[in-house]
């Protein structure tokens, strides 16, 4: 066995995961997972619905305190709730019958991560 570190494709030495849009040019699975996450967030009603899961103290929220929020049917917040699932920013759980929702550990870093520009040289903060 060799005892080289392992390369880990799309993930930075520092544990960050991956290179920000200004350090590098971007893989091309890397760029379709991201546009994913990017193209979610792409709607009002799913970036208000996110900031509130995100926001909520204790991590989670029930869907019965998101519904109220918007002048739109419960299916159509479902909809909106299914589509931040599926590009993988937040996760949920049934209990009984009301469903509770949460941002994926890292979601929000790694798409922060992914748009934060590196510092000029010679510049400090």
């Amino acid at each position: 066995m060799s005892k080289q570190e392992l390369e880990i494709i799309g993930q930075k030495a520092d544990g960050a995961c991956c290179p920000g849009l200004a350090t590098a040019p971007l893989a091309e699975d890397l760029a379709a997972e991201l546009a994913k996450a990017f193209k979610a967030l792409g709607d009002p009603v799913r970036l208000r619905l996110l900031s509130m899961i995100a926001s909520r103290e204790g991590g989670e929220v029930c869907v019965c305190e998101l519904t109220p929020a918007f002048e739109l049917s419960q299916p159509t917040i479902s909809h909106h709730l299914k589509l931040l699932r599926q590009a993988g920013l937040i996760d949920c759980e049934r209990r009984g019958t009301w469903v509770y929702y949460w941002v994926l550990p890292g979601a929000l870093d790694r798409l922060g991560a992914f748009l934060t520009a590196p510092e000029p040289a010679g510049v400090t903060a």
